[in-house]
């Protein structure tokens, strides 16, 4: 599981259309070492909620996937859905032992998202990033300009790790090597000028603060608003870009720039998908077919892209960038429920061990913290995002580990 996460830092030569990396070809073998493993031990795997939690989304999977426009389409959508978020995450999941593992796993992300940052921050300092207003120095990490969420998301993630782990109650240099590398996380998530991170991120991290304890929750936060105010107001890292795309976020109603005018008009096509079809959707990968259909004029179809070693390039928009109108415009209501129901099962499952390891004084609260960040991330992410890139294998990795704690944590929950 490790190497999937470590994989992801390698870059990877511009595909084109996408296809598997070899992050998700290591996926694959860990849900065959995991199934392997269950044969030989011949023991029931999950329990009963378990398994209903997490083999929930096959139900609207396998009637989108029936309703597709061609079996092609069908297959390789229920594939790719499958692998995101019901194989890989159960397979996460059982190969988990104890919170030991889960700290691992966390640290890794930790460690992916420094070597991301340190990549992004070179780019923008260097003017070898992605292209931003003309300039290019949007920090992308090693995913390249083709995915300029991918660096983001990454970050995100591994700042929402680091905060879970220094809020634990672990030896105390673990703790601060931890709060050191998320206040230095703060930096490379800023260079993404990603609105969609910054406010997931904000929220996740809110959450593990209160979650963690009021009085700790308003240091930190001071913490973080100083260390904000040096890097920005003290060395000038990017201030008038910043402050302008701060900015853009609460202007989407009033003079939005194009990619909130593109992104409103697909959200509205992905409505008008859902309205014709309410119960069963389009069908998987059926968006881009029915996009110009059902979008405004307002709509671009495409946005430019360079940099970040990658000449320009028209990239079409094919999907909404938000992952519940992406699920009910393809699979439609029954599609929305079976999926986002279990991610909502999923986080009230993982408050409920929270609380239990909370009343327990022991250790463990920084492994609950962790997962309890990573989903509320994940679910916030969802509002302004959906899956595509070679970073959409995190969120599977990320949902076994959830799933995990939320389900499994009882049955090993002992430290090695």
């Amino acid at each position: 599981m490790v190497a999937v996460v470590a994989l992801l830092g390698l870059p990877l030569a511009v595909a084109g259309e996408g296809g598997a990396g070899p992050a998700d070809v290591v996926s694959a073998l860990v849900v065959g070492h995991c199934a392997l493993r269950l044969l030989r031990q011949r023991r029931r795997p999950l329990s009963r909620t378990a398994a209903v939690v997490l083999g929930l989304p096959v139900v609207g999977l396998a009637v989108a996937a029936a309703g597709a426009s061609s079996a092609t389409a069908g297959l390789s959508g229920l594939g790719r859905y499958l692998q995101i978020f019901v194989l890989v995450p159960a397979a996460v999941a059982l190969l988990i032992r104890d919170r030991a593992d889960v700290r691992v796993l966390a640290w890794a992300f930790v460690a992916l998202a420094g070597w991301e940052g340190a990549v992004g921050v070179h780019q923008y300092v260097t003017g070898t990033g992605a292209s931003y207003q003309g300039r290019l120095i949007r920090a992308v990490g090693t995913f390249g300009a083709q995915d300029v969420m991918g660096m983001a998301s990454v970050v995100s993630l591994g700042l929402v790790c680091a905060v879970g782990l220094a809020l634990g109650r672990g030896p105390l240099r673990h703790r601060l090597l931890a709060a050191g590398c998320a206040l230095a996380l703060l930096l490379p998530l800023a260079l993404s000028f990603s609105r969609g991170a910054w406010i997931a991120t904000a929220v996740a991290c809110a959450a593990q603060l209160v979650l963690g304890g009021v009085r700790r929750a308003l240091k930190v936060a001071a913490v973080a608003v100083a260390a904000g105010m040096v890097l920005v107001g003290g060395f000038g890292v990017g201030s008038a870009l910043l402050q302008e795309r701060v900015g853009s976020i609460t202007r989407v109603a009033d003079a939005p720039d194009q990619s909130v005018t593109d992104r409103y008009a697909m959200w509205a096509a992905a409505g008008g998908m859902w309205r014709d079809h309410p119960v069963t959707g389009v069908g998987l990968k059926g968006f881009p077919e029915h996009r110009d259909a059902h979008a405004p004029l307002a709509l671009s179809a495409a946005s430019d892209t360079e940099g970040g070693g990658e000449a320009f390039r028209r990239q079409p928009l094919l999907s909404p960038h938000n992952m519940y109108l992406l699920v009910l415009s393809e699979q439609g209501l029954l599609g929305l429920l079976t999926l986002a129901g279990g991610w909502l099962a999923l986080l009230a499952l993982t408050l409920r061990a929270l609380r239990r390891t909370r009343r327990r004084t022991g250790p463990g609260l920084d492994c609950a913290l962790v997962a309890t960040g990573l989903m509320v991330w994940q679910l916030t992410d969802f509002m302004y995002a959906d899956i595509g890139g070679p970073s959409t294998v995190l969120t599977a990795v990320c949902l076994g580990l959830v799933a995990w704690w939320a389900l499994l944590s009882d049955e090993g929950a002992g430290e090695r």
